[in-house]
């Protein structure tokens, strides 16, 4: 008889689930791994766009250490070092630095080497949770939340629950760590020219909970909101906003709107603020209204869809950053292929200036250095210029 009775929890378990049901558990606890990482750990702790009501943010602190074994702080410090130092020797997972198969399939290692250096968990995990359950609980026993997990799987689910604990386990690592780390700095759509790769991988942000338009994140961090176009769909911040209605969380920080205001003779302070503000967006804005319709009538032009080796869609996009993420031979590539065409060496030549300028640490610098790029694109000849100049001296940031 307890042969019989083990035998039978051993298949089944307590809950004699039949695979719809168990497949059912594993994707409600595997998108509730998802929303704890996407709303707690990253748009509240990493970037504080939103607080979340003490009991909700215990909630998800809770469930991110059963579902996933992460830390708050370290993974707080990793996310905010990646932003520090994006698609360089000392980005903790960028797959131009290490690889897209390094990062996509080892992309927890890759975690868990850049949890190892104390001194950046310091600086760059600080202001995260320290109280007694952190520091006795959370931060000491990290695999024991997961362990916990695997016995509630097994008394579930029987022999079973164990290659369901292994599905969930193995959630984040894939999504988080591997597609969104990896694919989303490398294959996707970009709505901005932000100085790294990221992509936004789909513009429908459900599986894994938003964290899909990468790119839209990575031009405004400190927003809650991930979706920056009218056809893109965030649902974490979906949930974010339904919290906030039942007064369970408020919203800090969303993305800015980029206005135009009328009648602007020259910049001023405000189209500063807008152009450092929106810089991305401005760049964005250069790339689609200057480099693209240059490249393609250069491209008519000469009767080309190639300059020389180089396709004209890889030139549009080396242009676009400088030719930052092309190899020695291919910059050099591309120097020559714009030494030789005067109309390609003036658009890159002002894109350049516009981003070092952006980069001056002396309002009055950068704005002087604005107001004289203005002054001559106007003067340039060139109509795209012409035109990008006025529509960029009337930028400003609207009023919230």
């Amino acid at each position: 008889m307890m042969l019989d009775t083990l035998l039978r929890f051993a298949a089944h378990g307590l809950a004699n689930a039949g695979w719809l049901a168990i497949l059912l558990y594993i994707l409600v606890t595997t998108q509730l791994t998802i929303f704890a990482v996407t709303l707690y750990l990253h748009r509240s702790q990493a970037h504080r766009g939103v607080d979340f009501h003490p009991v909700v943010a215990h909630v998800l602190r809770f469930w991110n250490w059963v579902g996933t074994g992460m830390v708050t702080k370290e993974w707080v410090a990793v996310h905010r070092k990646h932003h520090a130092h994006c698609e360089t020797e000392q980005d903790p997972h960028s797959p131009q630095v290490a690889g897209i198969g390094k990062v996509f399939f080892e992309g927890a290692e890759l975690y868990r080497t850049a949890t190892a250096n104390r001194a950046d968990m310091e600086k760059y995990g600080r202001g995260t949770p320290n109280d007694w359950l952190e520091r006795h609980v959370y931060t000491p026993h990290p695999y024991l939340g997961v362990s916990l997990l695997l016995v509630v799987d097994v008394l579930l689910f029987g022999v079973l629950g164990a290659a369901v604990w292994a599905v969930q386990m193995a959630w984040i690592p894939f999504w988080a760590a591997g597609v969104v780390n990896g694919l989303g700095h490398w294959w996707g759509y970009r709505n901005f020219e932000t100085a790294d790769t990221a992509t936004n991988l789909t513009p429908w942000g459900v599986w894994v909970g938003g964290e899909e338009l990468h790119n839209n994140h990575h031009a405004f961090p400190s927003s809650a909101k991930f979706a920056l176009r009218k056809f893109e769909v965030d649902i974490g911040w979906i949930v974010i906003r339904g919290l906030e209605k039942v007064g369970l969380a408020k919203v800090l920080r969303v993305a800015p709107t980029l206005n135009e205001r009328p009648n602007v003779a020259l910049p001023d302070m405000e189209t500063l603020k807008a152009l450092l503000t929106h810089r991305f967006e401005a760049m964005t804005d250069y790339y689609k209204t200057v480099i693209k319709p240059t490249v393609r009538e250069q491209s008519n032009a000469e009767g080309t869809r190639r300059f020389g080796a180089m396709p004209r869609r890889r030139l549009r996009r080396a242009l676009a950053n400088g030719g930052r993420w092309l190899d020695k031979t291919g910059k050099a590539r591309l120097a020559s292929i714009v030494e030789n065409r005067p109309r390609l060496q003036q658009i890159s030549e002002y894109r350049a200036r516009l981003a070092a300028l952006m980069e001056q640490r002396r309002p009055e610098s950068a704005l002087a250095a604005l107001q004289q790029w203005c002054r001559e694109a106007e003067a340039s000849g060139n109509r795209k210029l012409v035109e990008f100049a006025a529509r960029l001296k009337r930028y400003s940031v609207a009023r919230a």
